[in-house]
């Protein structure tokens, strides 16, 4: 089989605007990015405001392993096949960041036949939406250590609590000292860098429905405190405007076409287990006006991005999913059974049997919400028909249907089986439930998702978390959703507990307030906003010949 690349350069793609066209937005609200790639203005939603919105699907996925699992391969040819059975229908997905693509998963921008296009592009640079988020958010680190060296606004230098950012992974600016070299340069402190997706002004680039309102969210931003303790805001330091001038084209949502000219909104970038790990919401309800079927990733496990969507951005935005697209596959599965990376090829139903509780404890806590629920079983080569039929066989003893899906080989043809069964159920009367109220103590919604989610016996609190639920509550964001920052190699607090783990202690070690994003960040185990580069990173395989052709990209 041909290289993600390889499959990339072989696609015949329509020009950007004759995708715009058959989805009737009119010219004036779309500009071009070259002939592939167009941004549509977020003022075309206003002109939307009398049709019906689409059946909206969220593609989520069992705890993720080395082996892989393929949410956005799954959600491209679902797309694709739902186009394939005369289902008007649009993708969803989040922009890559550069961190991941040179680290150890390199793009994401789907694979095989089953891909949103031009690839190089979005997995690089794409229309510069990440690079606007890290100039806005690294304006507020300079403006904060301007007014520190000149003593205004009476900050605290060390009460800051925003961090510079890149959208990069280097574990060695995790903690730092900046303003070394005498005064001339400021007053030392400490400091640190967080990846670009961890960046609450990301979350808020996701989470705003126009030029008002981004420019309400990041006012609202705390970013340190004074030296009376109290709150120091975006809106305290007066760059409200300067931030919403750099965000000004981020905002509109990016479009593209997959391999088969299924169209495609890419926008925004939040990771799920550090964000909320969902793309914008201007994509998702233009998509929503668009078509009749819009599929949506959310990042990592269900119990990451599929939980923070259905717990936080559907009830915030007023999004009435119809389905669940559960993504496992039979390797993943084996390797929460114990066998060992290398070994997921060989047959191995003993692990496969072992491994299957990660399935039940993902399909029992989507079952929670309400939404019907389909898995997607991801087939690789070395799957056996014994392997498949025992995760069939599985699944319908868990009352889910399940499709074997071949998107990866085939494109929209493999999914077809998919696509159908989402119809179906897309099709049963249902309305979310989540799992807390927003109005719940700040305690009481933690409990609610250690306990239903994590499968925990109880919740632990360090002495920290215990002095920042003060705060929280003395200056009123006790009632704020709650992101819970954790581990995605678990649906517990700690990587190493695989498969399903239960009755264990869940620990929260402190928190962060997003308030221009609206959401509390509890931090969970050893989570980091700054991940590092693995051994052999991704990067020393790239390279570029003199016609300008990138190999060693997938």
């Amino acid at each position: 089989m041909l290289s993600d690349i390889e499959i990339a350069r072989s696609a015949k793609l329509k020009k950007i605007d004759l995708i715009a066209n058959e989805l009737d937005i009119p010219e004036e609200y779309y500009n071009l990015y070259g002939k592939n790639i167009a941004k549509v203005s977020h003022k075309y939603l206003n002109e939307l405001d009398f049709k019906n919105d689409g059946n909206l699907v969220m593609v989520t996925a069992i705890t993720p392993t080395p082996a892989g699992e393929g949410k956005t391969t799954t959600s491209i040819s679902l797309s694709m096949a739902l186009n394939k059975i005369h289902k008007r229908s649009i993708v969803t997905l989040r922009e890559p960041s550069l961190g991941p693509v040179m680290g150890i998963k390199g793009g994401a921008a789907g694979g095989g036949y089953s891909q949103v296009l031009p690839m190089e592009d979005i997995n690089l640079h794409f229309t510069g939406d990440i690079h606007a988020v890290s100039s806005a958010h690294n304006l507020v680190s300079a403006v904060l250590d301007d007014y520190i060296k000149y003593n205004k606004c009476d900050i605290d230098s060390a009460e800051v609590s925003w961090p510079r950012t890149m959208d990069m992974n280097d574990r060695a600016l995790r903690q730092i000292i900046v303003a070394l070299g005498g005064k001339k340069n400021g007053y030392p402190r400490e400091d640190g860098f967080i990846i670009t997706a961890a960046s609450e002004i990301m979350a808020i680039l996701c989470l705003t429905e126009n030029l008002e309102d981004l420019k309400k969210k990041l006012s609202n931003i705390v970013v340190a405190r004074n030296k009376n303790r109290e709150p120091i805001t975006v809106k305290d330091l007066e760059i409200t405007g300067a931030l919403s001038v750099l965000l000004k084209d981020a905002i509109n949502p990016n479009l593209v076409q997959t391999i088969e000219n299924t169209p495609a909104f890419v926008h925004g970038g939040p990771f799920a287990n550090i964000a909320h790990g969902t793309n914008s919401i201007l994509a998702t309800k233009l998509a929503l006006k668009l078509s009749d079927f819009v599929v949506t990733e959310t990042g990592f496990g269900s119990d990451l991005g599929g939980e923070k969507f259905y717990d936080f951005v559907a009830p915030t935005f007023g999004l009435k999913p119809s389905a669940t697209v559960l993504v496992a596959t039979i390797r993943a599965l084996k390797y929460h059974g114990g066998q060992n990376l290398k070994d997921l090829n060989t047959p191995n139903l003993e692990s496969l049997e072992k491994g299957l509780p990660n399935l039940q404890v993902h399909v029992e806590n989507l079952k929670k919400y309400n939404i019907p629920v389909v898995v997607s079983l991801n087939k690789f080569y070395s799957d056996t028909d014994d392997e498949i039929n025992m995760v069939k066989d599985y699944c319908h003893k868990l009352g889910v249907e399940v499709s074997v899906n071949e998107g990866f080989e085939k494109g929209s043809e493999g999914a077809i089986d998919l696509a159908e069964k989402v119809v179906k159920v897309s099709e049963q009367s249902s309305e979310l439930k989540s799992i807390y109220d927003f109005e719940d103590p700040l305690e009481v919604k933690i409990d609610k998702l250690a306990k239903n989610i994590y499968r925990a016996a109880e919740v632990e609190y360090s002495s920290q978390a215990l002095s920042s639920i003060k705060f929280l509550k003395k200056y009123g964001y006790e009632n704020l959703p709650v992101i819970v920052a954790k581990t995605q190699y678990s649906i517990s607090d700690d990587p190493k507990k695989l498969g399903f783990p239960k009755d264990y202690t869940f620990t929260i070690r402190d928190f962060e307030l997003s308030a221009g994003a609206g959401f509390i960040v509890a931090l969970a185990g050893d989570i980091l906003r700054m991940p590092g580069l693995s051994k052999v990173p991704n990067a020393v395989n790239m390279d570029i010949d003199k016609e300008g052709n990138i190999s060693g990209l997938s």
